[in-house]
């Protein structure tokens, strides 16, 4: 039986990287379950690769195929971004297992969706001071920094990714990420275990 493994944590906690590296290694057996947003794609992203960028019009068409696994809206400082997740047709679960990022909301639509068993949680932690330090980096990069809309997220994860609301989900096993390669290969390792004996 195939498993979707939900990659999550708060903003620059390394997610992008760590799916990045999961789903292109090829001995790795774990297909890209790529989430969708109306957002502007930002530079150095790739359609495809970090999300789908599509428009209010796609997003109206993929709810009428009924293809929407989650939907959440987020009123940022330049309006109202959607991401969500969507069953892909060519989705087979009884010979693939499945790499997703995701946030709690879309762990939580994905269990009910696909059903608990089904779903593994791999959630990556990094402490606050260093998660700003790297989020203030990623946004200097910019073209046109959103520092802004940057604190918003930093701001709003406290409340998203609560101890509370962990444990609710029953999100136990952490990743710490204050080495990249050292966490990568703890995940490997983690879901490799769980392959073998699901």
């Amino acid at each position: 039986m195939g498993r979707i493994f939900c990659l999550m944590g708060k903003s620059s906690s390394g997610k992008d990287t760590i799916y990045r590296a999961l789903t292109e290694d090829r001995e790795f057996p774990l297909k890209r379950m790529v989430p969708y947003t109306t957002r502007p794609i930002r530079d150095g992203e790739q359609e495809g690769r970090e999300y789908h960028f599509i428009t209010e019009q796609e997003l109206t068409r993929l709810e009428k195929e009924g293809r929407i696994v989650e939907l959440r809206s987020y009123d940022t400082v330049h309006g109202i971004w959607k991401y969500m997740t969507v069953c892909e047709e060519e989705m087979d679960l009884d010979r693939y297992s499945w790499l997703v990022i995701g946030t709690l909301e879309s762990w939580h639509a994905l269990r009910l969706y696909f059903g608990k068993e089904k779903l593994v949680p791999v959630y990556i932690e990094v402490e606050d001071g260093l998660r700003l330090e790297r989020a203030l980096k990623r946004e200097q990069r910019q073209k046109k920094p959103e520092y802004e809309e940057m604190c918003r997220r930093f701001l709003a994860d406290a409340e998203d990714f609560s101890e509370e609301r962990l444990r609710e989900e029953e999100i136990t096993r952490r990743f710490q990420n204050e080495n990249i390669d050292r966490c990568i290969k703890e995940i490997k390792l983690f879901i490799q275990e769980e392959m073998r004996y699901n």
